[in-house]
């Protein structure tokens, strides 16, 4: 057999197929290069710092010498290094094992995980909840079961990519309004009254910026246009409102949302997982209908135990929450009166606005030389002219841990002329 049009030599036919495919090989790795290029070119190639210790407010990373303070992590309240949590996993791996290797309707449940939804649900005061992987699944999953070509879903143009994707997979009709502009979610409530069912989906506290949906004003708008509220709650779970129940509790409208997707993986615990909780019909449909939860396998014993035991502590004292609070308060207030502007609501997101790319990425970097570990972010994670450096705040962060991040931000702020 001949490949004339490649080679003036004979091929078999194997050979034939095996040099078609490594050129088509070759061809993907000349397209992969030069995508690869173009994000180095953008300045927006994302390394992976190597981190060697325990998830902490102290942390040990790979280059750099000594203990590291961790401004960045989603460990809002210091549980995921947290001894009765950690005991909890264990305790769980060596009761239940390491997985069920099993989606849950095949031989995939056990007690803990239906136990651990019961608590979730008795936690957000709803009827049920449906564990999922990762929240990024249970949003997946939720609006592609909901929702049919005669519904419609009201998404705020900056909520989180994994809401973004899962409407994506529904066949609604979809309106998208401008952030947190209620004179536009208004209009898009009017333009959808022609359809049966209308959703109003946004995120509770907002990554990037840190600021809290108007939930008030949007439940209103709601009650008033006979619409559905969704929010996602995975930056407020666990430290938002007086019991860390979310935003919906920190703005009294509970009894107005009616359904929350959220998070094991951030302040409960840090290791993974999500959930949906809302009413029981809801619920069963989900398990019924929901692609992601039918088709993952069960979330592991250990993930459970650490999550279960991460809510008992909430649910026995509000202490912890109180605590990031103050510091929270602490660190915005010092930063401000150093001359930064930080974005967000009294959130223990606190971005500070810097601008331009460079200089978030050089301040970051410079910070990790002071130790204290910090990511800037520019477009397209945030817009461009907004570039900033986004400092999170834990429960376990002490007040020296507070005043000496302050004290390097300052020193390199003045040194790149982020500051007078």
């Amino acid at each position: 057999m001949w490949c004339s049009r490649l080679l003036s030599y004979p091929l078999s036919q194997g050979q034939c197929s095996s040099y078609r495919a490594r050129t088509a090989l070759a061809q993907l790795n000349h397209v992969l290069e030069a995508e690869l290029e173009s994000i180095r070119g953008a300045g927006t190639w994302k390394s992976e710092r190597v981190i060697t210790s325990k998830q902490g407010p102290r942390i040990h990373v790979e280059g750099s010498r000594g203990e590291i303070l961790n401004f960045c992590a989603n460990n809002y309240l210091g549980l995921s290094s947290h001894p009765e949590v950690i005991r909890s996993g264990l305790e769980a791996l060596e009761k239940f094992g390491a997985g069920l290797s099993s989606v849950r309707f095949i031989c995939g449940t056990q007690n803990i995980h239906k136990n651990l939804e019961e608590k979730i649900s008795r936690f957000h005061q709803r009827e049920d909840a449906i564990l999922y992987a990762s929240c990024f699944d249970a949003n997946a999953g939720i609006f592609e079961a909901l929702l049919t070509p005669e519904d419609a879903v009201l998404s705020d143009e900056l909520n989180h990519a994994s809401i973004i994707d899962g409407i994506r997979l529904c066949k609604a009709n979809k309106y998208r309004y401008k952030h947190m502009d209620m004179q536009d979610l208004e209009a898009k409530l009017q333009d959808a009254q022609k359809h049966r069912l209308r959703l109003v989906a946004t995120d509770g506290a907002f990554s990037m910026d840190g600021d809290v949906a108007p939930l008030k004003e949007i439940c209103s708008l709601a009650q008033k246009y006979q619409a559905l509220v969704f929010i996602d709650e995975c930056h407020a779970t666990g430290f938002l409102g007086p019991n860390g129940r979310g935003t919906d509790e920190l703005l009294g409208v509970m009894d107005q949302v009616d359904i929350v997707n959220s998070t094991l993986g951030k302040a409960l615990g840090g290791a993974a997982g999500g959930y949906t909780t809302g009413p029981k019909a809801l619920i069963d449909l989900l398990r019924q209908r929901s692609r992601p939860y039918l088709f993952s396998n069960s979330l592991p014993p250990a993930v459970v135990g650490c999550a279960s035991k991460a809510l008992d502590l909430l649910m026995e004292s509000n202490a912890i929450t109180q605590s990031m609070v103050a510091k929270t308060k602490r660190f915005r207030s010092k930063m401000a009166a150093a001359g930064f502007s930080i974005s967000g609501n009294d959130h223990p997101i606190c971005p500070v606005m810097l601008g331009e790319a460079r200089l978030a990425s050089v301040m970051a970097d410079d910070m990790l030389e002071r130790g204290i570990y910090v990511i800037g972010f520019s477009y397209p994670v945030v817009p461009k002219g907004k570039a900033r450096i986004r400092v999170q705040i834990s429960a376990v962060h002490s007040e020296d841990d507070i005043d000496r991040c302050v004290e390097a931000f300052t020193e390199v702020g003045r040194k790149h002329g982020a500051l007078p």
